[in-house]
């Protein structure tokens, strides 16, 4: 059974992928490693995409783009999820783009360093990419747990 994570960013040194890499492990359970990508976005960029695949025409913190649906607690089979192997043989989990404006602003208006919120984000994403929700008070709970559990695994909990 294979827990790995590995992260596709030109946004993240190597030592920040393998930290959120680490954090990360033990989410989902599959037969492959997994693979997010995750891109650095400016504002505009952001809302066109927010426009194009929401209808929302306005910027946004982040958005994710999942290869799978209903992926949260099933073990992901590279045989069902075949299509979604990339050439090195990970399953390919979805990308995930961050506006780094947004990041910077939301940062100071939770009084956290711009580093937190950056790391925040790509959780975030990467939980919504193995289906997690928080659609309802019970999603979103389930959610920020798992958030929370992920953030203290980098030492970046809530100040």
């Amino acid at each position: 059974m294979n827990t790995e994570f590995f992260i596709e960013s030109d946004g993240f040194s190597q030592a920040e992928k393998d930290r959120l890499r680490a954090a990360l492990a033990g989410l989902a359970q599959g037969d492959a490693p997994f693979v997010y990508e995750i891109v650095f976005v400016g504002e505009e960029e952001m809302r066109e995409l927010n426009a194009r695949t929401r209808g929302i025409d306005a910027v946004t913190d982040v958005l994710s783009f999942p290869s799978t649906e209903n992926a949260k607690g099933e073990f992901l089979s590279s045989e069902e999820h075949g299509e979604c192997l990339d050439e090195e043989g990970r399953l390919f989990l979805g990308s995930i783009a961050i506006c780094t404006r947004r990041a910077e602003e939301q940062a100071q208006e939770y009084g956290h360093s711009y580093e937190r919120e950056l790391f925040y984000l790509a959780v975030h994403g990467a939980l919504h990419c193995l289906g997690y929700d928080h659609m309802t008070e019970a999603e979103k709970r389930e959610m920020r747990a798992k958030e929370e559990e992920v953030m203290s695994r980098m030492n970046l909990r809530r100040d």
